[in-house]
């Protein structure tokens, strides 16, 4: 028996194979002690026949599966189990790699505490964003219920393969997208100890440059399918109380939350109504009180109203936070609430839709206005960001973990600077996206969004830049390299600040896009 398996769901992946590839047959743990199962879902490109080559370069170590496509990565995963051997199973992305010496670090730390699953630290490559709450420090025991675990479901982990046996835990694949989740989640709930490794870059998730995958193509409908399926397996598995709202809290701010961002404005009407009817069964079936407090103003805004709203009503809330920015806040006597389109309209949703009363968030709402590279007075190049706020309750803003040097212009306007120098000591080599976020009082690193102490979504609220026109790339030299520097919209109109190694594959991604338009 081999100490690790490693499979891998293969669907037209090259070149970044290639690397996957390579970063396996590298593993300082030694190809004697590991298991290569790599299943090609019927890939049209040379795929397969990389598949095939490695596996003749190394015999023994290697087992490559053939099958017609299955259309997502749940059938071959589950093909690549039922061959796996080794005492432990590590499910690796085609697109993604492995620090050299992840598997042997990964596996001596489930042996030395007993460990049923085990999260190395994950890296995002090609400014993937991947939220490093969960990789805090090294820690030989998490629980699933009270720890940022739910939301990190990927099954980017090392399993015990006794343990998914056991529980005849396999892959659904009823589900294109999204089928890791009930997997990972299956077996934490079933493990005897989940362990995290924070000391290291284990796991490297890359993001390729023509974001070509399922996961990036697959269509809100789809998506909605995934989260009833998902969000249903929850209820199932995990009684209702406390444990079940830890893990569906996690759901409704991420993948539920995604279905009403910024881009639903761009569907046509018939997938509006889908969406907008969908997501409100989920809210009216699954959104208990308590989950409701762990989200931000602007998730549980919109949900309410896939509930106690109309379609229209939701569009004229988003297309506010889309196009125009923060709302008003209208307070009567100890209540607050958000004066968005729809608030107090006859025969329009209720009161309780828009209320934000003591929601903390709320009131460190900002809307960046200008982006700009300067020079401090110490002549630093700076990101300087201006950013307005009609209820003056911002006083600190961060980059994650980076906090902003924040000056009040008047009662609605800030100027926040991000040193360049704070942004590159903080980037790994493979690069770093960050979101910016605001908070009341003081900067707490526990509160930013998307930091790796961060201990919730409630706290700090996401800047948004709503119609803003974006400053150029910097380019700056830090160590032996080259990074770029950008602040970037994402799909829901937040704004992030990518800072990213310059390469050759970068510059060739760049060239074939500027050609093709």
């Amino acid at each position: 028996m081999t100490d690790v398996s490693v499979v891998v769901a293969v669907y037209n992946t090259m070149p970044y194979l290639t690397e996957c590839l390579d970063s396996l047959v590298a593993q300082t743990i030694g190809l004697d002690r590991l298991q290569v199962v790599a299943v090609d879902d019927g890939s049209t490109d040379a795929s397969g026949a990389e598949l095939d080559r490695y596996a003749a370069r190394h015999p023994g170590a290697f087992t490559v599966i053939h099958q017609a496509n299955s259309g997502g990565p749940a059938r071959p995963f589950n093909r690549g189990l039922d061959a796996a051997t080794g005492r432990y199973v590590f499910f690796l992305g085609a697109d993604d790699h492995l620090g050299p010496d992840a598997l042997r670090r990964l596996v001596e730390a489930a042996d030395r505490w007993e460990s049923d699953v085990v999260l190395g630290r994950v890296v995002g490559v090609n400014s993937r964003h991947i939220y490093q709450d969960i990789f805090a420090s090294t820690r030989a025991d998490v629980d699933l219920f009270d720890s940022p675990l739910p939301r990190s479901l990927a099954n980017t982990k090392l399993f015990r393969r006794e343990l998914l046996e056991k529980h005849a835990i396999r892959y659904r694949e009823d589900l294109p997208i999204g089928s890791d989740l009930p997997f990972t989640l299956a077996a934490c709930y079933h493990a005897r100890r989940i362990s995290v490794l924070a000391d290291y870059d284990y796991y490297f998730a890359v993001r390729r440059h023509q974001a070509t995958n399922i996961t990036y193509l697959s269509r809100h409908a789809d998506r909605l399918r995934t989260v009833e399926k998902t969000t249903a397996y929850v209820a199932e598995l995990i009684p209702a109380g406390p444990r079940r709202d830890a893990v569906l809290a996690r759901r409704f701010d991420h993948e539920i939350a995604k279905l009403l961002e910024d881009d639903l404005l761009l569907l046509d009407r018939d997938t509006q109504e889908l969406i907008h009817a969908g997501v409100g069964q989920l809210v009216l079936t699954h959104l208990t009180e308590p989950i409701a407090a762990e989200l931000n103003a602007e998730t549980r805004i919109r949900l309410a109203l896939t509930r106690d709203g109309s379609l229209d009503d939701l569009l004229a809330v988003i297309r506010q936070d889309a196009e125009v920015g923060v709302p008003p806040t209208v307070v009567e006597g100890d209540r607050s609430y958000a004066a968005y389109p729809g608030f107090r309209s006859p025969g329009g949703p209720p009161d309780a839709c828009f209320e934000v009363t003591g929601v903390p968030d709320w009131s460190a709402k900002l809307d960046a206005t200008a982006l700009a590279w300067e020079n401090d007075e110490r002549g630093e190049r700076v990101l300087t960001v201006t950013a307005r706020s009609p209820h003056a309750g911002a006083a600190a803003v961060s980059a994650e973990e980076v906090p902003g040097d924040v000056t009040r212009i008047d009662g609605t306007t800030l100027r926040v600077r991000f040193r360049v120098a704070d942004l590159l000591a903080n980037t790994p080599a493979t690069g770093r996206r960050r979101a910016v976020s605001a908070q009341p009082g003081a900067f707490d690193p526990a509160k930013a969004v998307g930091a790796a102490t961060a201990t919730g979504a409630a706290g700090a609220a996401v800047v948004r830049a709503p119609a803003v026109r974006t400053a150029k790339p910097l380019a700056r030299r830090h160590g032996t390299g080259v990074y770029v520097i950008t602040p970037v919209r994402d799909a829901s109109g937040r704004l992030m600040i990518s800072v990213v190694p310059l390469t050759v594959k970068r510059v060739a991604a760049q060239l074939r896009r500027a050609l093709r338009r």
